[in-house]
């Protein structure tokens, strides 16, 4: 483990790790909203349709979602080094195959590759982090730097993407990860301490397929259901098939003594209540995100460049009010926070399904703050609402699962509202009309979620709460991406 605080040998080692570790997700979290910057050119150069710019989010967004539990299980058992700088080489092999990538075929494997290091490097990074500093006090503060300096990312996504992208072209989004991952591996090779759990369980891997298989069809059939038909028989065996998936991802999970998901989490109501609205907030947030380059490319007529920063007030909003939800939440509970979250998030939402061509961005900008602002406010407390809920040592569980439900809703998010826009197309209306349609779907179901955390989102009962069989994952090796957030992938 990590060399005493007090030592002070300790402390060049611990900046190196802090830096180390905060640039792995600084990587992650840029390219979360640089590739929304470049979608309007992919679909330029790349001569595809909605449905390929759909493909080429959810790809990386499935993989995260369905990969994230299991890397933090990965990295307590073979070691965070190893599992770290696995993450780094695969993500940015993955992005040079990205940059390279002939073909929209090619970009998604590219971006599979991609999720796959995602998912294996930013729960190995906050691992990292926590093994280093054992004191609370310290690694508070460790991880609050960490979420601060990588959440940077998040608003330099929309400015670099868009400069890159007029300059160079879509590929250069891929690049710029190039030089971040060498030097990330050199110096990670040279400085890191290596650390694991020895008690960390076994790897679920028939959880982990399942999860990956029943997802992955549903996605298929939300995306491709608007090209295909939603009564063909490929789009029809797709839901089909979630079904028989999903009932035997349930079916494993609860007959194994380490499941991947413990479904007896989900008998606590404040857990339960927590997610789903989790769910809502990727759902709302990735879907209307997946357009907003879009909106003001192809409706406005804007350049790249200037798209990418006409979208930065949700981004902006975000890392600034991030920081302040959990104090919020703290002090007025996170009922109240939540609820209002959602409610502002709604409401930005309804308010950008009524832009046209012809708004001016003075009477757009607002939007986009509020409903950035709203997202902030909600996801924060939204995670502190399901640790809460379980016991201290679920407390690391707790938390990946709040990120995988909210990386499950934004897949459905891209899905969703990229179907509704087809189906508005295919029924005569224009892009424009498709766009407004699909905002205005996603403020609806976040303003009926604001109301069901309203009346549901309230603190258990400790003497009513079951008790949950122990669970050896690391506290800290599946927390991520929770203190900064995910606006785009």
């Amino acid at each position: 483990m990590a060399a005493s605080p007090a030592t002070p040998d300790s402390r060049p080692n611990r900046t190196v790790l802090l830096t180390v570790t905060c640039l792995g997700q600084f990587m992650v979290l840029l390219d979360n909203t640089i590739v929304g910057a470049a979608l309007p050119d992919m679909q330029h150069r790349l001569h595809t349709e909605l449905t390929g710019l759909q493909w080429i989010v959810d790809a990386y967004v499935l993989l995260v979602a369905m990969l994230l539990l299991s890397g933090g299980v990965f990295a307590d058992r073979f070691g965070r080094k190893r599992v770290y700088l696995t993450g780094v080489v695969v993500f940015t092999v993955a992005s040079l195959f990205c940059a390279l990538a002939p073909s929209v075929g090619w970009l998604i494997t590219g971006r599979v590759l991609q999720g796959i290091g995602a998912a294996a490097l930013a729960p190995a990074s906050l691992a990292l982090l926590a093994a280093a500093y054992p004191l609370p006090q310290e690694r508070v503060k460790a991880i609050g730097l960490w979420a601060g300096l990588s959440g940077i990312g998040l608003a330099a996504g929309p400015v670099a993407g868009g400069v890159l992208t007029q300059a160079f072209g879509w590929p250069a989004i891929f690049l710029v990860n190039l030089p971040i991952g060498v030097i990330l591996l050199l110096v990670g090779l040279r400085h890191l301490a290596e650390s694991r759990n020895p008690n960390a369980p076994a790897i679920d891997i028939p959880g982990t397929v399942l999860s990956v298989l029943s997802v992955g069809a549903l996605t298929y059939g939300l995306i491709e259901g608007g090209a295909r038909g939603w009564t063909s028989p490929v789009i029809l065996a797709s839901f089909a098939a979630t079904v028989i998936l999903l009932a035997a991802f349930i079916t494993v999970e609860a007959r194994r003594a380490a499941p991947m998901l413990p479904l007896q989490l989900f008998k606590r109501r404040l857990f339960t209540v927590s997610n789903t609205a989790m769910v809502v907030v990727g759902f709302a947030l990735m879907g209307s995100s997946f357009f907003f380059s879009q909106f003001f490319v192809y409706v406005q007529g804007s350049s790249i460049l200037r798209a990418g920063l006409q979208t930065l007030p949700v981004s902006l909003a975000m890392v600034v009010v991030s920081p302040y939800a959990g104090r919020l939440a703290a002090r007025y509970g996170f009922r109240a926070v939540v609820t209002t979250g959602l409610a502002l998030a709604g409401l930005g939402l309804l308010a950008l399904g009524t832009v046209h061509a012809d708004t001016a961005y003075g009477n757009v900008w607002w939007r986009l703050a509020v409903a950035g602002t709203g997202f902030a406010l909600a996801m924060s407390p939204l995670t502190g609402a399901a640790i809460q809920a379980v016991s201290p040592q679920e407390g690391g569980l707790a938390s990946g699962v709040s990120s995988t439900t909210r990386q499950i809703g934004a897949v459905f998010g891209v899905a969703v509202l990229g179907a509704i826009v087809r189906s508005r197309q295919s029924s005569g209306a224009t892009f424009e009309t498709g766009l407004n349609s699909a905002f205005l779907a996603a403020g609806i179901v976040t303003l009926v979620t604001a109301v069901f955390t309203g009346l549901l989102l309230t603190k258990p009962k400790p003497a009513q709460e079951p008790a949950l069989p122990k669970h050896s994952t690391a506290p800290d090796a599946v927390t991520t991406l929770n203190s900064a957030p995910a606006t785009s992938r």
